[in-house]
């Protein structure tokens, strides 16, 4: 079924407000997936916050015309799943991890801060962690030396006199 022309502008408008609000985009192959491996995609898309969408090749051109994303515009041939999202490794993320217990679906390119990334760029940027991880990590190496500090300090302490207990015990003992 064709799209007539009110319907291709609608997706076009689409797309683009959806383009101006992502920071990534990411595009596979998804030749040769079922129906219930593409759901599934998209479900894990959903629950992730990533726009996934099959679009014709031409309208994706269009809607991502004058933006960062103009640079994977070569990159768009053959039947692809385009993959949009706000946190700068979502859509990479799912389709690499999707593509990781599937082989029917190839990653083939993406875009990022307005350079064109290939397969391998968009793997990587896959295995960026998750912002949730790395504020973790942050916060890990931050209390890291305070937490030795503490440790190398009740060590001193119990060494001179038995630490903060023999205090207690002296004065239980009178």
């Amino acid at each position: 079924m064709s799209l007539n022309r009110n319907e291709k502008a609608a997706v076009v408008t689409d797309v683009a407000a959806q383009v101006a609000r992502s920071q990534t985009l990411a595009l596979a192959e998804y030749r040769g997936l079922t129906v219930e491996h593409l759901n599934k995609l998209r479900r894990d898309a959903r629950d992730k916050g990533v726009y996934l969408h099959v679009l014709k090749n031409t309208l994706a051109r269009r809607a991502v015309a004058g933006t960062p994303f103009e640079v994977a515009a070569d990159a768009m041939v053959g039947p692809l799943i385009y993959g949009f999202s706000e946190d700068a490794v979502a859509a990479a993320k799912v389709l690499a991890d999707f593509a990781k217990g599937n082989d029917k679906l190839i990653v083939k390119a993406g875009a990022y801060a307005g350079k064109a990334l290939n397969a391998e760029g968009v793997k990587a940027l896959a295995s960026i962690p998750s912002k949730e991880v790395l504020l973790a990590q942050l916060a890990g190496l931050l209390k890291s030396p305070i937490s030795r500090t503490a440790r190398v300090l009740a060590a001193v302490a119990e060494k001179k006199g038995g630490g903060a207990e023999a205090p207690a015990a002296e004065a239980a003992a009178a």
